[in-house]
């Protein structure tokens, strides 16, 4: 089954037999693909350039590097399912997967959504090991947190409050780390520290080896927030770190210290979810720039030593944001996909994803995930078991495929292959 590559030639296969010839006249969908947003016309005639495609052996923490910016990864031609392993336990309406799967030293680890990290051979699909994460005297149901590899090491964050240091070809439990709140995001490593948020807003750093605070930070905590959260970005000697309060913070790696601090907070007095200020996707350093995004509707670009906000657009959204070159991609809440300039904040285009599985009655919501850019197709899934693969250069939805199940985690790549988590907790692998 080829997926992915969306070849023009394939378009009958993804689309259904051409029709009659439709009536003369100018069509637009007001319910397929609505949208809310619209490029700038400044941007518009601008030809979007990016970088070549390139390899990445491994897929070591939530959003990729440290720093979340992965550019434009390399995947195979003519992308067929390599195979599939179940991984654990699937979405229920009381527990959930949360965190990205990683890959490291040739392995692919997965947590479920009963805190049951597996360490599966990222080739063939085969188990390796598996570890119940939930400390003995603690029951069922408190799903959360992901996974991270440095030097050999798997660093798990749990929904019981604690980090754990595993080893990576065994599963062997080095340490454990109660900081006293849960986890809903993943950690980030970089050079041996391990960076965890907890639920109530408090950042801690610790030391891979032993599992010692070495600092801590603290934002404001809410009452009211969003499953999942945003891992901590970490770059040149600076670490980023975004709340659920919509507060992002630039930290000192070395000892914590406040270099500044911006709030994502929309100014507009609003009800219902979009008053959630949650920064829940993955802030990215990228070349002296911090993009981050809110669900209350702000996306913003950032100086990383001064603070100073370069631009603002009101965009909300609860995913990554993708960086590429000079182009930032992110989906918003109202599943339309854009193309902004990182320079400027101009909107190169905008295109509407289906979000209705029935749009004249405007039932069966479509949940989406994405983007991740790779080989020329930025990747998108949804809850309905769709990929889909839009252009990076103009917005055009160039085709889309079906997986076994639907998908609510952003998919990865590494070694030229494309790795999609269903909610039903199975691994894909496509190359």
């Amino acid at each position: 089954m080829l997926v992915l590559t969306f070849a023009l030639a394939a378009c009958d296969t993804f689309l259904g037999a051409p029709e009659k010839p439709p009536l003369p006249g100018e069509r637009i969908s007001i319910l397929l693909h609505q949208q809310t947003l619209s490029a700038d016309a400044a941007a518009q005639s601008q030809n979007i350039q990016l970088p070549a495609p390139q390899p990445n052996a491994s897929w070591p923490q939530a959003g990729g590097f440290a720093n979340h910016a992965m550019h434009h990864l390399q995947v195979g031609k003519d992308l067929q399912r390599a195979w599939t392993v179940s991984v654990g336990e699937g979405n229920t309406d009381s527990e959930k997967i949360t965190s990205q799967p990683i890959i490291g030293g040739g392995m692919a680890f997965v947590i479920d959504s009963e805190s049951r990290l597996g360490a599966f051979d990222a080739k063939t699909g085969d188990d390796l090991w598996e570890v119940d994460l939930p400390p003995e005297e603690e029951d069922d149901g408190f799903f959360g947190g992901g996974l991270a590899y440095e030097a050999g090491r798997v660093y798990a964050t749990t929904g019981f409050g604690e980090v754990i240091a595993l080893e990576a070809k065994t599963g062997k439990i080095f340490w454990r780390r109660n900081l006293a709140a849960p986890m809903r995001s993943a950690p980030t490593v970089r050079e041996n520290r391990v960076y965890a948020v907890t639920a109530t807003n408090k950042l801690f750093a610790l030391n891979g080896d032993t599992g010692e605070t070495i600092w801590s930070h603290s934002g404001i905590e809410e009452a009211t927030n969003l499953l999942g959260g945003g891992s901590p970005a970490v770059d040149g000697g600076v670490i980023v770190v975004p709340y659920s309060s919509g507060e992002v913070f630039a930290l000192r790696v070395e000892n914590g210290l406040e270099l500044w601090n911006d709030s994502l907070s929309d100014a507009r007095r609003v009800q219902g979810a979009i008053s959630i200020s949650a920064i829940r996707g993955r802030s990215i350093i990228d070349r002296g720039l911090v993009f981050a995004v809110s669900n209350s509707g702000l996306l913003v670009a950032i100086n990383l030593r001064t603070g100073r906000r370069l631009w603002d657009r009101n965009v909300g959204s609860i995913e990554s944001p993708w960086i590429a070159g000079d182009y930032l991609y992110v989906l918003s809440d109202d599943s339309e996909l854009i193309a902004v300039n990182r320079r400027n904040g101009q909107i190169n285009w905008v295109t509407g994803m289906p979000q209705w599985e029935d749009p004249e009655d405007k039932d069966g919501r479509i949940d989406w995930t994405g983007p991740i850019l790779a080989s020329d197709r930025l990747i998108l899934a949804n809850t309905l078991g769709e990929a889909y693969a839009v252009s990076p250069y103009t917005g055009r939805i160039l085709g889309k495929v079906d997986v076994p199940d639907g998908v609510s985690i952003t998919p990865i790549v590494a070694q030229n292959t494309l790795y999609f988590l269903t909610d039903d907790a199975e691994l894909v692998a496509y190359r």
